[in-house]
């Protein structure tokens, strides 16, 4: 954990040298104040030396001015350090986010991984400003403390010795019950993150079904478990305060009443009895950061972990040693292929796929919920591998390709559109970003997104908001069609993209792909037969296998499934457009 924390130090190294040793200096400043102080009393005051007084007080004030540089000095090494630690965790976080495949992210959640690149890096953040400052200053001041009370008298800075002993024992203790409740509440934090999530992105959908008082409950519930687990650490760990106070106090007493018998009877003066007693109090200020570094740290091994569970996690799908750049077609084969979600399931999500594709074919695929059909476009893309067999694009095994090639010339609408905040050139950019105003406009014609563009005030400029929520559901779909199209690709995938445009919307952008893009391999993921019906060949699946694979005429006749899909569809129960949308 620390090894893959520490290398994202990397060039805040200088700072985080820096920061200890400016604490260092700091600290040895405020040693010697002290016994310069004991020096004015016994050889300047009692004795009625004016000399020793002025030039000894001259000194501390010199010795005050570089401690304070000093400890400004290492306050701004050490923002500058946390800042930018802080600020590296984030982005390798982030990339490394961006490598993972869908099996990967499968394996966090969205709010997890939100939480983890907030609260938790503010944890470590804040912890490592800590350490590299309190974390010696703290020991080092103590150290020193005691290492000049055994220097002006051993018999009481016994006393010292003793207490520090007794409270590492106890703070210790607390650390081991603390560090089970700080790794539940960042669990907690992220339910709670989900839930605040789902309900600013599905608002509309909560009120439209007058749900607040619900969502606002369940929110309440999150926040509450919190606060459980924050009381139970803070309750546990609190108890090192009254501790160290009560023991602290009592070396004060200790000290003072030792000290008194032996100014009595000589063996101590009273400026030593005045440094012991500073002495004393450094150790507790001393002891009191260190109660404050436990705290932290205790919360940011808990934040560390999850941390490096994200930086350590590896991608599944990784390019080959030599990649292959080429892709001659869009043809497509599947070959035995098996494919399992999890490798400890029993039962394979897709079982024994042999199909066979030619290049610019138009292939509709059509199934029940369930059958995994978006299962199987997923792996022409190589958005995860295969267990077993293998898929070839352009007469090649994808695990071949480098994945930025592959992932270019296999463009896919996904299932769940999304769109980002920006204009609606900036979002159709995303498929090409060198792409020409001309370009897009011609892509948004094929996906018959310019009929609503063009009657947008700002037409192409329009500003959509995030996730899309300024247009609707059909809209959206085109806008990601036409952003897809910019790629230019050798294959599109469509996952049933269409299913929220009108039946003669969709004709319209199936006659478009036959017609602007014929050597383009289309494929066509649809719960209406008229959107697939017209396509060279038609797939349909059933549980996870390959129920039947034809023209329509052909699955009329001899596939069940199709059949009566088909019938049910165009006997007036189904789709409301029995020809299609053609008009």
């Amino acid at each position: 954990m620390l090894k893959t924390l520490g290398a994202q130090i990397k060039e805040f190294k200088a700072d985080s040298i820096k920061t200890p040793i400016a604490m260092l200096v700091e600290v040895l400043m405020e040693t010697l104040i002290p016994l310069l102080m004991a020096v004015i009393i016994d050889d300047g005051i009692q004795a009625g030396n004016m000399k020793v007084i002025y030039t000894t007080g001259l000194l501390m004030l010199v010795l005050a001015a570089v401690g304070l540089f000093a400890g400004l000095a290492g306050g701004v090494f050490g923002a500058r350090a946390s800042a930018g630690f802080a600020r590296n965790l984030r982005k390798a976080m982030f990339e490394n986010i961006q490598t993972f495949s869908f099996s990967n992210i499968d394996k966090f959640s969205t709010a997890g991984l939100v939480t983890r690149m907030t609260t938790d890096v503010t944890n470590i953040q804040n912890a490592y400003q800590m350490i590299l400052r309190m974390c010696v200053r703290a020991p080092m001041s103590m150290i020193c403390a005691l290492v000049m009370a055994f220097i002006i008298n051993a018999r009481i800075a016994s006393i010292y010795l003793i207490a520090v002993i007794i409270l590492a024992i106890f703070i210790f203790i607390i650390s081991r019950f603390a560090m089970k409740y700080f790794h539940d509440v960042f669990t907690k934090y992220d339910e709670l993150n989900s839930s605040v999530q789902e309900n600013v992105t599905g608002i509309r959908v909560s009120k439209a079904f007058v749900r607040e008082d619900y969502e606002i409950n369940r929110f309440h519930k999150a926040s509450a478990n919190i606060y459980k687990l924050f009381t139970k650490a803070e309750s546990t760990v609190v108890l090192n305060m009254p501790v160290m106070m009560a023991t602290v106090y009592t070396c004060i007493l200790l000290i003072s009443w030792i000290g008194a018998h032996m100014i009595v009877s000589d063996t101590l003066t009273t400026g030593e009895l005045m440094s012991l007693l500073t002495y004393c109090m450094n150790i507790l200020m001393s002891l009191m950061m260190l109660s404050m570094i436990f705290v932290m740290v205790t919360m940011s091994i808990a934040s560390a972990e999850r941390i490096c569970e994200v930086l350590e996690e590896k991608a599944d799908l990784v390019n080959p040693d030599e990649p292959d750049f080429d892709i001659p077609d869009g043809s497509i084969r599947f070959e035995n292929v098996v494919f399992r979600y999890n490798d400890t399931s029993e039962s394979p999500v897709l079982d024994n796929i042999n199909i066979d594709i030619k290049s610019g074919e138009t292939i509709g695929i059509i199934g029940g919920t369930g059958s995994a059909k978006t299962s199987l476009v997923n792996l022409i893309s190589r958005l995860y591998d295969v267990k077993e067999g293998a898929v070839y694009v352009g007469g090649k095994d994808v695990r071949t390709y480098d994945l930025k090639t592959l992932r270019d010339q296999v463009s896919v609408v996904l299932q769940k559109n999304v769109l980002f905040s920006g204009t609606i050139y900036e979002n159709l950019r995303w498929g090409d970003k060198n792409a020409t105003d001309e370009e897009c406009i011609r892509a948004c014609k094929l996906a018959c997104a310019d009929e609503f563009i063009e009657k947008m005030p700002k037409k192409y400029d329009t500003f959509i908001e995030q996730g899309g929520s300024n247009v609707s559901g059909g809209q959206k779909q085109r806008l990601c069609i036409a952003r897809a199209l910019l790629k230019k690709p050798k294959i599109l995938i469509l996952d049933d993209s269409t299913s929220a445009v009108d039946t003669a919307t969709d004709a319209k952008i199936r006659n478009a792909f036959a017609t602007e893009i014929p050597y383009t391999t289309k494929i066509i993921i649809a719960q209406r037969i008229s959107s697939v019906q017209n396509a060279d060949k038609i797939i349909v699946m059933d549980d996870g296998k390959v129920n039947g694979f034809g023209t329509h005429e052909e699955l009329l006749k001899s596939n069940d499934i199709y059949r009566d899909v088909y019938e049910a569809q165009t006997g007036g129960s189904g789709d409301f457009d029995e020809n299609g949308g053609e008009r």
